[in-house]
């Protein structure tokens, strides 16, 4: 509307192009059975009875405010103006056309418009200035209506005086030709707007971080408050992009998940679809929870790049999503970007049924335990890790690929082993084969090494699949293997696990640091059977001889089982860890300090060059 205005206001011949809008015929209005185009043809009806018509005014123009009856203050008087803007172009646009086309030339004589505009050019300079006056009124009270007022409540003389200058905007409209006395109205909305909107500022950053400690019959008001201030309907759902009011989290844990526009890698994103939604357990929980992505730009105003790539995103995640995440009320942008968004990496923060934050991040834990980590809290997550005495199959591979997990839950042996060096790879396949040979079941699996991004692994991975065995997991699920692996080592960390007396913590640092640490002559082997006993892991060339010695522990397998044979035969020590030295690496990462960020992040960090336990420090410039 705003664009077809100031064309017209400056006789621009692109008023063709100003009015070629999307067909506003399109456009559905929220809980209302009219479309956009319906709504403003009938206020046009109205306007044209209150402008050109004689006789009872006050009549009209009361039938006009019953038409808008149904409609909040400033979209009253942003439809009024839409309607006449709608005309009002149209009237440019045949004067612009009318010398050249008949058909316009027919129409504007038709509708009796004048041929010859010059003898009005004082009017429509005079009506230029009304216009723009018009419309910073309607922006002015459409700011006010936008306060978050139900949320925040303030002082009485600055909300009671711009009420009393919005009842001065009501009788305005009846004098819409009075340009001056607009312009008074202007003057005297705009101060207590512009302070009661400080104020709210205030107010919402002393509220906010004590928000999730209140008691709360529900989560309504919490997420009323995050999410939709300057929106009734926030959402979007998923599969049909339908636009959805916070009631539909309604006595749901909700995951918000925090991040940049461009979220995740592709492959890490890709296992926490697998493990929010293709997980076993999801349907068990489905009703239960709802993920909620809500992204947020480092600056304070998104690039149209960012809102293409959201858009693209949001329309290709099974989640729920932001509809417009650039509207968030910049209070509730400041408070994530402080309080939960201070490095770089997503964070997936829950809130109960009730609105109360239980878990400040539940990323990792969502990552290694899918949907059978809800209801997602951090109780919850030590729970699951209380649960796990020992590193065994289930934990390590969980559900990455269905085959294997049917194999865990079978009962199967499963040796998964790691190496880029092909000699020590097919040395350990020939062993492998030997087993087989004597009648014992082994199931061999290649999961690469750490360093997924290496080209050796790929080039490794294609060889075992041509020459050796079929590989079972594709490269995108030996990154799921990985990322999970990497979670539940910087889970155990974050909840004070202690590498000399934990044996999970110790186990999977050592699969991730075999490569980090250039040792390579080999590879590792962890071999286990169903889904309670804790694996073998082995190393390089213990792991070739220990398979060698099939025909001294394999006539055990039958008595005391796969595992029980090998212990039985051969005394496997709870595997080293080769411990990084004291002194600190050369490594570093910046976190940028926030305003009003007091606190150092919590937890214990690791270097992701090393996997060293970072220290913290402040570093002032």
């Amino acid at each position: 509307m705003e664009n077809v205005m100031s064309s017209s206001a400056s006789h621009r011949s692109n008023v063709e192009e100003a009015v070629q809008w999307k067909d506003e015929d399109s456009i559905a209005i929220a809980g209302s059975e009219e479309t956009l185009g319906q709504i403003l043809w009938k206020i046009s009806s109205e306007l044209c009875k209150v402008f050109v018509g004689k006789g009872n005014q006050h009549g009209r123009t009361m039938a006009l405010f019953d038409l808008l009856g149904s409609y909040r203050w400033d979209a009253k008087v942003a439809l009024v103006l839409a309607s006449f803007a709608a005309s009002y172009g149209q009237f440019w646009l045949i004067n612009q056309l009318h010398h050249d086309i008949p058909l316009a030339s027919s129409i504007a004589m038709v509708k009796q418009l004048p041929r010859e505009l010059i003898m009005l050019r004082p009017r429509f300079k005079a009506l230029n200035l009304l216009l723009k006056t018009m419309v910073d009124v309607t922006k002015c009270i459409i700011k006010f209506e936008g306060l978050p007022l139900r949320h925040v409540k303030l002082d009485v003389e600055p909300i009671g005086t711009t009420k009393y200058s919005n009842a001065t905007a009501v009788a305005a409209w009846e004098m819409l030709s009075m340009e001056s006395r607009l312009s008074r109205i202007l003057h005297h909305l705009s101060g207590p707007v512009h302070l009661c909107h400080r104020r709210i500022e205030l107010k919402m950053s002393q509220k906010l971080p004590t928000l999730f400690w209140e008691e709360h019959h529900d989560n309504q008001d919490v997420l009323e408050m995050l999410l939709a201030l300057k929106d009734n309907l926030p959402l979007k759902e998923p599969s049909t992009k339908s636009k959805l009011g916070v009631t539909e989290l309604k006595d749901k844990v909700v995951i918000l998940l925090i991040s940049k526009p461009q979220l995740l890698p592709l492959d890490e994103l890709l296992l926490l679809v697998h493990q929010t939604y293709g997980h076993s357990h999801h349907k068990e929980f489905e009703a239960k929870y709802r993920v909620v992505w809500v992204p947020v730009t480092e600056s304070d105003h998104w690039t149209e790049t960012e809102k293409e790539r959201f858009i693209i995103l949001s329309n290709s995640l099974p989640w729920y999503s932001l509809n417009r995440p650039w509207a968030l009320h910049s209070s509730v942008v400041n408070f994530i970007r402080l309080a939960w968004q201070s490095r770089a990496d997503p964070t997936m923060v829950v809130l109960d049924s009730k609105g109360a934050m239980t878990n400040l991040n539940g990323m990792d834990m969502v990552l290694i335990w899918g949907a059978n980590a809800f209801p997602f809290s951090a109780v919850r997550e030590q729970e699951l890790l209380a649960e796990q005495k020992q590193l065994t199959l289930q934990l390590l591979v969980d559900e990455i690929d269905p085959l294997l997990a049917k194999w865990v839950e079978e009962g199967r042996n499963i040796c998964i082993y790691g190496s880029e060096n092909l000699d020590w790879i097919n040395e350990l396949n020939t062993k492998a084969r030997e087993i087989m040979s004597c009648g014992i079941q082994l199931e061999m699996v290649y999961v690469g090494s750490s360093n997924i991004i290496s080209e050796n692994v790929g080039k490794t991975s294609d060889i075992i699949h041509q020459t050796i065995h079929r590989n079972l997991l594709s490269s995108t699920k030996v990154r799921f293997f990985w990322l999970r692996i990497e979670s539940l080592r910087r889970s155990k960390l974050q909840q004070g696990g202690r590498l000399r007396i934990d044996h999970i913590l110790q186990d999977v640092s050592a699969l991730l640091q075999h490569h980090d640490d250039g040792n390579d002559k080999g590879g590792w082997i962890a071999i286990g059977s169903g889904t309670a006993e804790e694996i073998v892991r082995l190393e390089g060339r213990k792991a070739i001889e220990l398979l060698s010695k099939v025909h001294e522990w394999g006539e055990n397998v039958g008595k005391k089982g796969f595992l029980g044979a090998i212990r039985a035969s051969v005394q496997v020590p709870k595997p080293l860890l080769i411990l990084h030295p004291a002194e600190p690496c050369s490594h570093s990462v910046m976190i940028p300090y926030g305003k009003g960020q007091q606190q150092q992040p919590k937890g214990n960090m690791l270097c992701e060059k090393c996997r060293r336990v970072m220290k913290p420090y402040v570093v002032y410039k």
